[in-house]
């Protein structure tokens, strides 16, 4: 069963013009290193027989032998034809020496399955970045090393020992891994859900070529709908983001699967590739700011990419589901909104319809039981499908009866009712399955003959692939920015930053970039103390001014609900108190502030530059209850007032901005201002800043005021915080 075309045709590059083209989509190929005692020579070469390969494959190995019935040569340049792809199995110590037979015979791609390099450590790293160097100066791209290549399912053109999945179904969607052996399994899966392949690829050590550039690759396939990506790290973010937001702009769904989340996993990823992984949660910020899904195992990588790989983006967030089973519907109803699945209840219009249509006991609802009747009148699938199909806000329907994956288990005029029904209808439909299960040739047949959709298994993978479908397709048309990376150092003018050395600093200068600043005066006398609590009247805070102390209540150096009568002494006792605790501190005095005792939210708003994604902002609300509760939201920037708004109210604790318990609501508009605020003015601090915090940004009704600063940097130096 497949569709798939020869590579021999010329079409097939002229559809995909890409820079990565002769690579990925080659018609000639040299295997060097290729004998017959080979495990790896086996794999690869009985790959080129299970696709049916139509361009030429040259073995390449020191006796110039035939390898399994394809022409030996001792080196590349005797081959005397052109050549897309030199596969290279030998040995690391001659791998070097392999190029340069490459490059002499005018092979321009490489794809090296020899391991021992970056995955090795530091050495390792060293002979990787010195074979790429080597490769480029020879004008070769590479893919790998340590890799087993790839097969352009679509194009049947395998450069890989990745096995070929055969029967060999329709192209729907690629994988892209950074583990091998993974994608195998990986694929594997994909067609237990008889979901076809377009491009498999192991990306491996990503030397060169990497994973981005095989992303961007696919968003310009036509035969790939859908992209699921199995990854370790992304060790180029810039081009990673750029094919993000091409694919967004192509509808091409990106799903991912990331590893390393757990320090344990960190460890085992850098010994497998030398990845090296960043911040899980700025990672899931940064793929929700480009559409990118993110999935958590490898089963639900696959249900979502092959669903959107059938569905394309689905135009409503409602889901009509139908069903013969009662029990069904109803663990659907029980599920659906824990992955974020609307089922809209039927309209009149829809309801008296079905009123027409279905037996008296049946009750009409979304998620709706059909009943026995439909298997004693299977035409009732006919005529209830399309009702349901058409009922306001539905944008996805999926019809739970069993496909059969053994001969006698399937009702076929039910199938075939279904089927007709579904050509009729123009919004995406699925079969949803009750249980997991694996679909096979006898289910295939019955998908075929019967014209039945896409085919989904397990109630609870079906829904929660659905609710990440219905997401990815509400973010498609959302005008976003892109990620500025402002902060990893690109050019531009930037504030001085040596100068913010404490909380005085900090809090001067957010006030300087519009930042809604609480009233504060800096004193180093017990007199200038007493005089700044009289100036500001009724009860004051008083903290230590320390560039070297960054949380201040750590060694008693914050004292609250002062006057004039009472801050002289405390003053004299706190830096006592502070200069015994902290020798090593350099002590320029302390803030006086008015106490803000009144009723009031308490925010944590955070800049921090993130080495792989650049500028990040944090918000939280609670103050210290941020750390404990884990109440907050990150985003990369830049940001607007929108976004800002939009961080706010997903937090738990939003309802207590919006007047809780007969508080004042806060002026959210302003509040986002103040953020967007202090986001542009960490951002514009420039590459040294490590991050910037305000704790707590004080929030009540018109009243927004920064209460407290931190600055930390690269380099030596830090400001100043509570």
């Amino acid at each position: 069963m497949s569709i798939l075309a020869d590579p021999r045709d010329v079409s097939i590059t002229e559809k995909n013009s890409h820079p990565l083209s002769s690579l990925f989509a080659p018609r000639s190929i040299a295997l060097v290193g290729a004998t017959e005692k080979s495990i790896w020579t086996h794999f690869i070469m009985r790959n080129f027989k299970d696709i049916g390969f139509g361009g030429e494959v040259y073995a390449v190995n020191r006796g110039g032998n035939s390898v399994l019935g394809y022409p030996g040569f001792s080196s590349c340049r005797e081959i005397g034809a052109p050549v897309d792809v030199g596969f290279i199995t030998v040995p690391k110590s001659v791998v070097a020496d392999a190029l340069d037979d490459l490059a002499a015979a005018g092979i321009a791609n490489a794809v090296i399955l020899t391991s021992g390099y970056g995955e090795m450590g530091e050495e390792g790293a060293r002979d990787q970045d010195a074979l790429v160097a080597k490769a480029r100066s020879l004008g070769i791209r590479v893919w790998g090393p340590n890799t087993l290549g790839f097969n352009n399912v679509a194009g049947r053109a395998p450069v890989s020992a990745i096995p070929i999945v055969k029967p060999v179904l329709p192209p729907s969607i690629a994988i892209v891994s950074q583990s091998g052996a993974s994608a195998s399994e990986i694929a594997e899966y994909a067609h237990s859900q008889n979901i076809g392949l377009s491009f498999v690829a192991a990306t491996g050590n990503q030397g060169d070529i990497t994973m981005s550039d095989v992303i961007d690759y696919l968003v310009d396939d036509e035969q790939t709908k859908a992209i699921a990506v199995f990854a370790e790290n992304i060790c180029d973010p810039e081009k990673f983001v750029a094919a993000a937001e091409k694919a967004r702009r192509k509808a091409k769904p990106i799903v991912m699967l990331k590893i390393g989340r757990s320090e344990l996993a960190g460890a085992i990823a850098a010994a497998h590739t030398g990845s090296l992984l960043g911040n899980d949660g700025v990672f899931a910020a940064v793929c929700e700011r480009l559409g990118i899904i993110r999935v958590f195992s490898t089963e639900e990588l696959i249900d979502v990419a092959g669903l959107l790989g059938a569905t394309g983006p689905i135009p409503d967030a409602g889901l009509s589901f139908i069903s013969i089973s009662g029990g069904a519907c109803t663990l659907v109803a029980d599920s659906a909104e824990d992955h974020g699945v609307d089922l809209p209840a039927n309209d009149p219009a829809t309801a008296q319809k079905l009123g027409e249509v279905l037996p008296d006991f049946a009750a009409g609802l979304n998620p709706l039981d059909i009943t026995g009747a439909a298997i004693r009148d299977p035409d009732l699938f006919e005529r209830v499908i399309p009702i349901m199909a058409n009922a306001t806000g539905i944008g996805l329907v999926a019809i739970n009866m069993p496909v059969p994956t053994m001969d006698g288990q399937s009702v076929p005029a039910a199938l075939a009712a279904i089927g007709r029904a579904c050509k009729s209808i123009v919004k995406p439909v699925i079969m949803a399955q009750t249980c997991a299960k694996a679909l096979n040739d006898t289910s295939r047949q019955s998908i075929a003959e019967y014209g039945l959709p896409h085919v989904m298994t397990g109630l609870e993978g079906t829904l929660r692939a659905i609710g990440k479908a219905i997401w990815w397709s509400s973010q498609i048309e959302r005008d976003l920015p892109s990620l500025s990376f402002v902060a990893k150092g690109e050019t531009g003018e930037k504030v001085p930053t040596r100068n913010l050395h404490s909380e005085y600093d900090v809090l001067a200068y957010l006030r300087g970039c519009g930042v809604p600043v609480v009233a504060f005066e800096l004193v180093t006398s017990r007199a200038e103390a007493i005089a700044a609590a009289g100036r500001w009247g009724g009860e004051v805070v008083l903290k230590i001014a320390s560039p070297d102390i960054g949380h201040k209540t750590e060694v008693g150096g914050v004292r609250l609900n002062l006057t004039a009568d009472s801050i002289g002494a405390v003053f004299d006792e706190m830096l006592e108190t502070v200069r015994s605790l902290r020798p090593d501190a350099a002590i320029n005095g302390a803030i006086v502030a008015p106490m803000r005792s009144d009723p009031a939210v308490e925010l944590l708003v955070s800049y921090s530059n993130d080495p792989v994604w650049g500028g990040m902002l944090t918000i939280g609300l609670g103050g210290s209850m941020v750390e404990l509760m884990g109440d907050a939201m990150t985003v990369p920037m830049p940001v607007d007032r929108s976004a800002v708004q939009d961080m706010i109210g997903k937090l738990r604790g939003a309802p207590l901005l919006k007047g809780f318990r007969g508080s004042a609501p806060v002026d959210l508009a302003k509040l986002a201002d103040a953020i967007v605020a202090i986001a542009n003015a960490a951002e514009s601090l420039g590459p040294e800043l490590a991050s910037l915090e305000i704790n707590p940004l004080l929030a009540s009704g018109l009243r927004i005021e920064a209460l407290d600063g931190l600055a930390t940097w690269h380099e030596k130096g830090n400001g100043d915080a509570d």
